[in-house]
């Protein structure tokens, strides 16, 4: 089993780095490119026959993969 799992920060968190990447296009005539937010992806393969696999990546998540202070987290199973 496959499941992805997406990490944005949250509205409202400062993003300097998206901040920079958004300035670099600009400054590279992109002018219509109005904001950057940068996040970060997990794809993962779990056992086929893993218990309650969305639950548990959730978990990894919240211990791991996301700081939930000022990210938010989605996960897909495929």
């Amino acid at each position: 089993m496959r499941a992805r799992v997406y990490v944005t920060l949250k509205p409202g968190v400062h993003d300097p780095a998206g901040k920079a990447v958004q300035g670099g296009l600009v400054s590279m005539g992109y002018e219509e490119v109005r904001g950057v937010r940068i996040g970060k992806f997990f794809e993962m393969e779990l056992a086929d026959d893993a218990k309650d696999p969305k639950a548990r990546i959730e978990e990894m998540c919240r211990k791991l993969l996301a700081n939930t202070v000022i990210e938010s987290f989605r996960v897909e199973l495929l």
